[in-house]
C-alpha cells in the first residue's frame, strides 16, 4: 500500500464521478508550492461545494498521517486525453498510506489536502510532477501535450491498516466475481463473432475445449510443448477488422520466449501454443476472456476483443 513512483503503473478513475465539469468552472487555487487547485466537499449525495484550503496547507493533515485513504485517480495530459482509470484498469479503489511530507510541489502535498469525501482538480507542472514524484524524465508525447498535467480525484475514506487491507481483500473479491461472471457471458458472445468470422473467411478451424480457435497452416515435425517447457515464437496479432496490434516484426522479427502454463502470456497462448508441433504455423482465434479481458490493453485493443494471432512455433526448449 504505497504510492507508486512510476505513472506507467499509476491507475486512474474514470470519470472521477464527473470532476471534468467542475474543472470548467472557476478559477485554481494556488499553494505556495505552485500545485494549483479546486477542492470540493461532499454536501451530501451528488452535492459539492467549493472547499477552502490554506496557502500552508490542511492543518489537519497530521491526523490521518499513518492511515490508509482510499481513492479513485485520473490523470489526464494537457491536451485532455485520459492517460490512465483507476476504476476501469484496476476496478477497485487505490489505497495509499499517507506519510509525513518529505517532498512538497507533488502528487504527495496533493494528497494531504484532501479530506475523506472530497473530490479535487489539481494541475501540475510536468517537469515538476515527473522530477519530484516520479524521479524520472518527462515522457516525450506528455511533453508534446504540453507543460501541464491534471489529476482528478476521488477520496473515498479513511482507513487504519487492518481496516483497508481487509476491506481491500473484499473489493477483490467482489471484482473477481463479476470479472468471472462477465468473462463467462462473454465468452458465449465471443464465439458467436469467432464463428462468423471463420465462415466469412472460409475459414478450416479446430476448437479446442477452452473456446480457442486454431488451424494448422504448416505441419511442424518436431514435439510438441508440455508445461514448464520455454517456446519460441513468431507472431502477428490483429483484431478482427485486421488492425495490427503488435507482431515480431515491429520487434526486429526476433521470437519471443516464454515458458508454457505459467502465465507469462495470454491465457488463449497458453492453451493454444501446446497444441502446436515445433515447427508449425497457425492461426488462432482467441475470445476476449482468454486474451485482455473486459479491460482491454492500451489504447490498440478495445474491452471484449476476440483476436486473431498468425503463429509460428520457433523453437520448443
Amino acid at each position: 500500500m504505497h504510492l507508486h513512483r512510476n505513472i506507467l503503473s499509476l491507475a486512474l478513475a474514470a470519470g472521477v464521478l464527473g470532476l471534468a465539469s467542475c474543472n470548467k468552472g472557476g478559477d485554481f487555487a494556488k499553494t505556495k508550492t505552485g500545485i494549483e487547485y479546486k477542492i470540493f466537499k461532499n454536501d451530501g449525495g451528488t452535492k459539492y461545494s467549493s472547499r477552502e484550503v490554506s496557502a500552508d496547507g490542511d492543518a489537519t493533515y497530521k491526523d490521518r498521517i499513518g492511515k490508509i485513504l482510499a481513492l479513485d485517480v485520473e490523470y489526464r495530459t494537457a491536451k485532455d486525453s485520459v492517460l490512465f482509470n483507476s476504476r476501469k484498469q484496476q476496478g477497485i479503489p487505490m489505497r495509499i498510506e499517507l506519510q509525513e511530507l518529505q517532498v512538497k510541489g507533488g502528487l504527495e502535498e496533493a494528497l494531504s489536502l484532501l479530506q475523506p469525501g472530497d473530490s479535487a482538480v489539481f494541475r501540475f507542472n510536468v517537469d515538476t510532477i515527473f522530477a519530484k514524484s516520479f524521479k524520472q524524465p518527462v515522457p516525450e508525447f506528455m511533453k508534446k501535450a504540453g507543460n501541464t498535467m491534471t489529476m482528478f480525484v476521488k477520496a473515498q475514506k479513511l482507513q487504519t491498516r487492518d481496516e483497508a487491507m481487509a476491506d481491500q481483500q473484499k473489493s477483490m473479491m467482489e471484482q473477481q466475481q463479476k470479472m468471472a461472471a462477465h468473462a463467462e457471458e462473454q465468452l458465449k458472445k465471443d464465439d458467436v463473432i469467432l464463428q462468423e468470422y471463420v465462415k466469412k473467411n472460409n475459414m478450416t478451424m479446430q476448437k479446442d475445449a477452452s473456446g480457442v480457435y486454431y488451424m494448422v497452416t504448416k505441419p511442424g515435425t518436431g514435439p510438441k510443448p508440455k508445461a514448464g517447457q520455454t517456446v519460441s515464437v513468431l507472431y502477428k496479432g490483429t483484431l478482427l477488422d485486421g488492425k495490427v496490434f503488435d507482431s515480431s516484426e515491429k520487434m526486429g522479427n526476433k521470437p519471443i520466449d516464454f515458458p508454457i502454463g505459467v502465465g507469462q502470456v495470454i491465457p488463449g497462448w497458453d492453451k493454444a501454443i501446446p497444441l502446436l508441433a515445433k515447427g508449425s504455423k497457425a492461426t488462432l482465434l482467441i475470445p476476449s476472456s482468454l486474451a485482455y479481458g473486459q479491460r482491454g490493453a492500451g489504447a490498440d485493443i478495445p474491452a471484449d476483443a476476440p483476436l486473431r494471432f498468425d503463429v509460428e512455433l520457433v523453437d520448443v526448449k
